[in-house]
């Protein structure tokens, strides 16, 4: 039987429960624990994600209540669907960035700071993510333990396209993982990295078939389970350590970076112009 405090230590205050950060975040995440295993599924009213300002203020907060969680043994972490995440980043910006508030725009800088501060400094337990198809903002899946792929999945940066300099996290964990030099052309020129080469390059485990893609996480996620929880804790915090290295020694200066930029361009991002080049970028 699990060690708690509470039998043991007068004045414990215990972490929320399940169902109550469950219901907190319910327009958000779909959550399902079986035997320790929590699955979280993005969702927007059922369907695929759609990702907002409300939900980037919501992210870092509920990393946390998962993470305090001691019921959480192995995160699984997919979408819904056959996307990932979409977004609308017209929809996120609908004026210059210079033209917001002063603590607009420090909360905006704050939220996508914790968003992947707390994703790396939270959660002490093993990570699958089940990348569920194309989409943006796949930095939490390459940045977890192991990373599933259906074969549409793909991988980009679409900022530098959009006229906003990389520093959310996406370029970071690229760089990270396919080395500075492929990151950087594939940045520059906004190529996607599709599910095979990503599995060539080391951003994905595996690329399985949609309908195999969540059984294989929880197959792994029970695997995993069968070892000691010291050890299981313990093993992530080794395989995450660079990770937490890479976040604190680089990811505040990429995200100031981009905050400064797209105020001082004085211009709604993304551009009409610069969106409507899709097809120069075939050309590369």
């Amino acid at each position: 039987m699990a060690y708690n405090p509470a039998d043991h230590w007068d004045g414990y205050l215990a972490p929320r429960q399940l169902d109550e950060y469950s219901a907190t975040y319910a327009d958000f995440f779909e959550l399902k624990r079986e035997d320790g295993i929590l699955e979280i599924r993005l969702h927007t009213d059922g369907g695929p994600y759609v990702h907002t300002h409300a939900a980037h203020n919501a992210w870092p907060r509920f990393w946390q209540e998962v993470g305090n969680d001691p019921e959480n043994h192995v995160l699984i972490i997919t979408g819904t669907g056959d996307r990932w995440m979409t977004g609308n980043p017209r929809g996120m910006n609908p004026k210059p960035a210079s033209d917001l508030e002063p603590d607009h725009i420090q909360q905006r800088m704050y939220d996508g700071w914790k968003l992947i501060e707390s994703f790396v400094n939270n959660i002490d337990v093993p990570t699958i993510a089940a990348v569920n198809g194309p989409g943006v903002h796949t930095e939490f899946a390459m940045m977890s333990d192991v990373t599933f792929a259906t074969p549409d999945a793909d991988f980009m940066d679409p900022h530098f396209w959009l006229g906003s300099p990389p520093g959310d996290g996406q370029a970071m964990a690229l760089q990270s993982l396919i080395g500075p030099k492929r990151a950087a052309y594939y940045i520059y020129a906004a190529k996607s990295i599709p599910a095979d080469k990503a599995l060539e390059w080391g951003i994905v485990n595996d690329v399985l078939p949609r309908e195999e893609l969540l059984e294989r996480a929880w197959d792994l996620a029970r695997f995993i389970m069968k070892r000691p929880r010291y050890t299981r804790w313990a093993t992530h915090n080794i395989l995450s350590r660079h990770w937490k290295k890479t976040v604190a020694e680089d990811f505040g200066f990429h995200m100031a970076h981009q905050m400064l930029a797209n105020v001082a361009s004085k211009s709604v991002v993304p551009n009409p112009e610069l969106i409507a080049d899709s097809e120069a970028r075939k050309m590369f």
